[in-house]
């Protein structure tokens, strides 16, 4: 399975067996000028050795206070036989997710205990992306026709981005970097890669002299960082990220995640949909392997508070990479996405990474019931998506 942050890139990142689809740049180069370039030969690889673990607490093992939950946890090795230094709770509360360092045979083992839900390997998250550095106007044409209005009009509404972390420092940007928070070892928040920066921009950059203006222009931006300078990452991080946003966030605040893969995760899909029955809202990427979103994950899941967003192009045309299908609620522009980059910069890409994080600047700015403007064209399902804006 392949987990990958959707810009210019094949969103190809799920939990389970990820077949990875970006392509090279002469395949990819379509006539809608979409790019989409192979990152990592290591794209949905299960990391041996490691592996997800729900579990419920029960008399054995209690519900226990957040500092006990890491003991309460080792309890359940110890009961057959193993132990882990190096376990990591992921998540906490009616369930327990923690990651495991044991050995598959010590996985099937586990399974037989009465207390154990789930066990999902960990697997190898990345993206594909292609960046071409830009000059800008203030007001770019995909936010002029989906429609803007001041984010920082909602100081209490917060954006969570859930990707390769934020270029602090940029000046058409309004991080908080106290709430902002990495979940990679080793590594900050400050964005090494440059596709994290692009989508805050999109859904926040500010309304002022410089650069460009987001769909929720001001907005406060969080960078949650699962994926590292690479775009490679885990399929845990980005639970235990969801997790966190579960536990920090309040209803009206909205998660961006372009990442996404072939195949399907309980515990993501569980994770997600605990927090957005707290009234949180998520832009989820489609993915770009042209298929049907129903076989990745998280595009495949279904809840009223998450929104499953294609791409289209200039003249809403469907874009050629973007995936489509039953469970995709909204399409958005994806090709040719000019935004905020690295190092003060900006820069171009295309991708349902672009389109999605659209959807989400309308979420901050407008709710749940965000406006939408007609049909995509050429859908390649046959039931056209209707076009988030104004």
């Amino acid at each position: 399975m392949r987990w990958s942050s959707l810009s210019a890139l094949s969103f190809n990142a799920v939990l389970i067996s990820l077949s990875i689809s970006c392509q090279s740049d002469e395949e990819a180069i379509g006539p809608a000028g979409d790019c989409l370039v192979k990152a990592s030969t290591s794209n949905g690889q299960a990391i041996a050795g490691a592996y997800i673990v729900t579990y419920k607490p029960t008399e054995e093992l209690p519900v226990a206070p957040n500092a006990r939950v890491s003991t309460v946890s080792q309890q359940l090795l110890t009961r057959h036989g193993l132990s882990d230094p190096r376990l990591q709770v992921l998540f906490s509360g009616e369930k327990t997710g923690i990651l495991a360092h044991i050995s598959a045979t010590e996985a099937e083992q586990l399974k037989t205990d009465a207390s154990v839900e789930l066990i999902e390997p960990d697997r190898i998250i990345s993206l594909c992306s292609c960046v071409e550095v830009a000059v800008t106007s203030t007001l770019t044409w995909n936010v002029k026709q989906t429609g803007y209005g001041r984010g920082d009009l909602n100081p209490d509404k917060t954006a969570w981005i859930l990707d390769t972390g934020i270029d602090l420092d940029h000046p058409d940007l309004n991080v908080d970097a106290n709430r902002s928070q990495s979940f990679l070892t080793g590594k900050t928040v400050d964005d090494e890669n440059g596709h994290g920066t692009h989508i805050a921009g999109i859904i926040g950059a500010k309304n002022n002299t410089i650069g460009i203006t987001g769909v929720a222009s001001g907005a406060t931006l969080v960078a949650l960082r699962v994926l590292d300078d690479e775009g490679e990452g885990k399929l845990s991080a980005l639970v235990q990220a969801v997790s966190h946003v579960y536990q920090n966030g309040k209803a009206g605040d909205v998660v961006n995640i372009s990442i996404g893969g072939e195949g399907t995760s309980t515990t993501l899909e569980r994770v997600i949909k605990q927090a957005a029955d707290k009234g949180i809202l998520f832009a989820i990427a489609a993915g770009n392997e042209g298929v049907s979103a129903e076989k990745y994950a998280p595009a495949n899941i279904n809840h009223p508070n998450v929104f499953t967003v294609s791409a289209m192009d200039q003249n809403n045309r469907f874009a050629s990479f973007s995936n489509y299908g039953p469970t995709v609620d909204i399409c958005a522009y994806g090709v040719r996405i000019t935004s905020t980059y690295l190092n003060g910069k900006y820069a171009t890409m295309s991708g349902t990474s672009m389109a999605s994080p659209h959807v989400a600047g309308l979420l901050l700015i407008r709710g749940h019931a965000i406006p939408t403007n007609g049909f995509v064209k050429n859908d390649p399902d046959g039931t056209a998506d209707p076009i988030a804006g104004e």
